[in-house]
């Protein structure tokens, strides 16, 4: 059966389900032209901007474990502000745990990590109004945790936020709601663990979450070399300018042949008389 004889019609559904696996396809960054594909995508919607309808859209791609596509979305902004133009509700709150849950620990590009820490800082800091946006759990708090670096101390920017954001949950200790003092109780714990020298981090998480991983493995997209018009410009100018010169260029004349000398007429040398005829 050749292509002419192919009658068959999609639905709007079925497009849209093409789309989606396309798509997907091209988020799983497994090829370079998938890694190409997703930080245009990044790029594109970095310039349209998030809003509550694209915000899922965002989330997907901050689950994307490659820098140069975080790199494309997050562009010029600071990224612990990036999320910060829509309201922070359950959904959002429990995609980025499932994150901070999926990730190792040393596994994660740290920009990733800004983004998420500024949506959970902004969401905890109010720690009762956060926790009814999102009542966290002990895994939750494992998961967040995790990601702290003791080797650090405490001076390194996203150690300090994920201290705070537990320092203010562990302000729910006297809450008299004995889940929320649980809670508290153990974001507490972990922020001991990390000051005290005495401690080890394993003492307070699962072992088996503190796993770290050496680097991250990513597809490098290829370097593209883009010429801007102020770079083709000089070449330009250049190769116009040699022409002119060689037009401006004076012709060489070809040297004249010297004129022929008139013939010598011959006299008697002995008796300076015409010789008789």
């Amino acid at each position: 059966m050749t292509f002419f004889e192919y009658n068959k019609s999609w639905t709007e559904s079925e497009i849209s389900e093409i789309e989606i696996h396309l798509l997907q396809g091209i988020f799983q960054c497994r090829t370079t032209e998938a890694v190409e594909a997703s930080v245009t995508f990044a790029n594109y919607l970095s310039t349209v901007g998030i809003t509550p309808e694209n915000c899922p859209l965002f989330l997907k791609i901050l689950e994307i474990e490659n820098h140069w596509v975080i790199d494309a979305l997050i562009g010029e902004r600071d990224p612990f502000l990036l999320l910060s133009a829509v309201q922070p509700n359950a959904f959002i709150v429990n995609r980025i745990f499932g994150m901070m849950t999926k990730w190792h620990k040393g596994g994660i590009y740290s920009k990733n990590l800004s983004v998420i820490l500024g949506v959970l800082q902004s969401v905890y800091s109010s720690p009762k109004d956060g926790y009814n946006i999102y009542p966290l759990t002990i895994a939750n708090l494992n998961a967040m945790g995790k990601h702290l670096d003791k080797k650090k101390g405490q001076d390194d920017p996203l150690n300090r936020i994920i201290l705070e954001i537990l320092d203010k949950i562990s302000e729910l200790e006297d809450s008299g709601n004995p889940d929320l003092e649980e809670k508290a109780i153990h974001a507490s714990n972990i922020r001991n663990a990390f000051f005290d020298n005495r401690k080890n981090m394993e003492d307070v998480i699962p072992p088996v979450l503190l796993v770290t991983v050496d680097g991250r493995k990513e597809i490098q997209p290829r370097k593209r070399q883009e010429m801007t018009a102020n770079q083709k410009r000089p070449q330009r100018q250049k190769a116009f300018s040699d022409s002119k010169m060689e037009e401006a260029a004076p012709v060489k004349e070809k040297e004249a042949s010297p004129a022929p000398q008139p013939a010598k007429r011959s006299t008697s040398s002995s008796s300076g008389t015409p010789a008789a005829g």
